[in-house]
């Protein structure tokens, strides 16, 4: 990342339990198509960002609000040669349920069947959020965020369909899901994973984009990036924590990471230690 355009922050406010938060200015970075635990709800404040989700490209520009359900895989990069700076939520879904079932008459899975949405006060909304929580404002962050999500869920906000999971594409795309969790740091080919499942290579890829959004090479990078993230923040060195992952070395997790996350695996770690630091807790 080239300091003299580029910089970022990617943390964790010990007074809004179940958010992080990237506050950012990207120029050639990009975003790798990938998927979050939780929600994404992003502002920008200048220039364009591109997000392409389901090989279609959307354009997110001050004034909107980006939206993404848990899971939805996505990729991001500039939309013009200035690149983007924006400020970005990741609530947990559990901490979207909450606030739905409090605010809404929504039944079921809470989420939103659009990406992107012209919405300027929520977008205002969400960068006082960062400067609340930049300040320690706790009673303020937690209130902004609170309101803008409420805003959100009655304006855009839908049920989101039940997940199918009793077809049989379904059984064997979550049996290799298993199987690679299992083999996260030595994972078997295509064709010895479908071998294993009792099926074919093109019908297991079939079943597993079918149910993931990404083929099964894709999907286990993202998820290698997820257990590197919980060591990093315990304290593991990157180095320790790209083998533990099954990374060949540092600069094999850094590139993945970095396209991932937003952030180096070092920056990263160093910004999960002052956190916790300034709460006063280790990470648990």
């Amino acid at each position: 990342m080239n300091a003299a355009e580029e910089w970022a922050r990617h943390w964790r406010y010990p007074g809004l339990p179940g958010l992080e938060l990237l506050h950012a200015r990207y120029v050639s970075h990009s975003f790798s198509r990938h998927s979050h635990e939780g929600f994404v709800f992003g502002a920008v404040r200048g220039g364009i960002e591109d997000v392409v989700l389901q090989g279609e490209t959307l354009r997110a520009r001050p004034g909107t609000v980006v939206m993404i359900n848990p899971e939805v895989p996505h990729a991001a990069h500039a939309g013009v040669p200035e690149g983007w700076t924006y400020a970005t939520l990741y609530p947990s879904s559990q901490l979207i349920a909450d606030i739905a079932a409090e605010v809404t008459t929504l039944r079921g899975t809470a989420g939103f069947a659009e990406t992107i949405v012209e919405d300027p006060d929520t977008s205002l909304l969400i960068q006082e959020v960062h400067r609340a929580a930049e300040q320690g404002n706790a009673l303020a962050a937690d209130t902004v965020f609170r309101i803008a999500v409420a805003r959100l869920l009655r304006r855009h906000g839908q049920s989101l369909p039940a997940r199918t999971t009793g077809s049989a594409g379904a059984r064997t795309a979550a049996a290799a899901r298993a199987l690679l969790e299992e083999r996260l740091v030595d994972p078997p080919s295509l064709e010895r994973l479908a071998h294993d499942l009792g099926t074919s290579p093109f019908a297991l890829l079939r079943a597993f984009k079918g149910a993931y959004g990404l083929p099964p090479h894709t999907w286990l990078t993202g998820e290698r990036v997820r257990r590197a993230r919980l060591l990093l923040e315990a304290g593991t060195a990157p180095a320790e924590a790209a083998v533990a992952v099954g990374f060949t070395d540092q600069p094999h997790l850094n590139r993945h990471f970095t396209r991932i996350v937003g952030v180096t695996p070092g920056v990263y770690r160093r910004e999960r230690a002052r956190t916790y630091k300034n709460a006063g807790a280790p990470p648990t």
